[in-house]
């Protein structure tokens, strides 16, 4: 008897640990982002502000989902007779984390069962976003894909396996280039996806290396009552070019998107306006038609 009531015990603690891993709303929806796996298109639209949703729904012919929960807004509908999802992330890279995580279970995780499905599913992701530009030839106003995105956030280390999609090399030089303290995170860099940067080639984008910062203030040079490590960084990252290419520009959620995206198999690419420059200290206030247009010829070119 007692041996069956620590096999009974066992079981029921496995099974509330299982329920723990992933997590669904009483409806069956993924948990954070209030989803059904028909809720979402394959093709995907990744911006932080919530409000940015609503703008690019203005763009749809039509809008078959409206759903939100918390900083996860998201609408799919049609633009040009395909289908796309817009979707919220809010900011960061932790949010990314459960962003990125839940959709790829809405595709490939049978959400009854909690098994991962024999046939994975690719989904296209594409993050549109604003940024602060860390070189005067990256003024405001102008678009910046990222060919690498480099993580000063520490995500990627969480995850088993993630060595075989970094650009080491990039990261190794940058860190020594940076002289980059121990007590931090040691950056990581992962490129785009091929196909995605070939698509949009011929949209006259800067191409270049883009810094996901773990945050807005220091960890991206700034000073308000608090002083940063090292009061050079960003002379330091306008410096940097590695295989001929430069750091463009700052932002806080693009290596969590390309790092679990090719750990995930998802095509991930990021498009960013510039709507500061770090070296110039030039801002645009009023920078949402720019934030329109862009998101135009991202539609029409997807």
């Amino acid at each position: 008897m007692p041996n069956q009531l620590f096999d009974v015990i066992s079981d029921f603690i496995f099974s509330m640990q299982k329920k723990t891993e992933l997590i669904l709303n009483s409806d069956g929806s993924i948990f954070h982002l209030n989803l059904l796996p028909e809720d979402i298109s394959h093709k995907i639209i990744i911006v932080g502000d919530p409000g940015r949703v609503d703008m690019i729904g203005t763009l749809f012919s039509d809008i078959r989902i409206r759903k939100e929960n918390r900083e996860f807004r998201t609408i799919t509908g049609t633009f040009d007779n395909q289908e796309i999802t817009v979707i919220s992330s809010g900011i960061g890279t932790d949010n990314i984390d459960i962003l990125i995580n839940e959709l790829d279970a809405l595709v490939n995780i049978d959400l009854k069962t909690g098994l991962a499905k024999e046939d994975i599913t690719s989904l296209t992701l594409i993050r549109l976003g604003t940024s602060g530009g860390l070189r005067a030839d990256v003024p405001t106003g102008s678009c910046v894909l990222t060919e690498t995105a480099v993580g000063f956030d520490g995500l990627l280390h969480f995850y088993e396996g993630y060595d075989w999609i970094l650009d080491t090399a990039l990261s190794d030089v940058l860190t020594m280039h940076l002289e980059w303290p121990d007590t931090l995170s040691y950056p990581y860099a992962v490129n785009a996806n091929k196909e995605l940067v070939q698509i949009f080639s011929n949209e006259g984008f800067l191409k270049g290396i883009t810094i996901s910062a773990p945050g807005f203030y220091a960890p991206q040079g700034r000073k308000l009552r608090l002083e940063t490590f090292d009061h050079e960084i960003n002379d330091k990252l306008a410096e940097f070019e590695f295989r001929g290419r430069k750091i463009c520009n700052y932002e806080m959620e693009s290596s969590a998107i390309y790092g679990l995206s090719a750990l995930l198999g998802h095509k991930a690419l990021t498009i960013c306006l510039a709507i500061g420059n770090r070296v110039t200290g030039e801002f645009l206030e009023d920078y949402k038609s720019m934030m329109r247009e862009l998101a135009v010829k991202v539609l029409k070119t997807i």
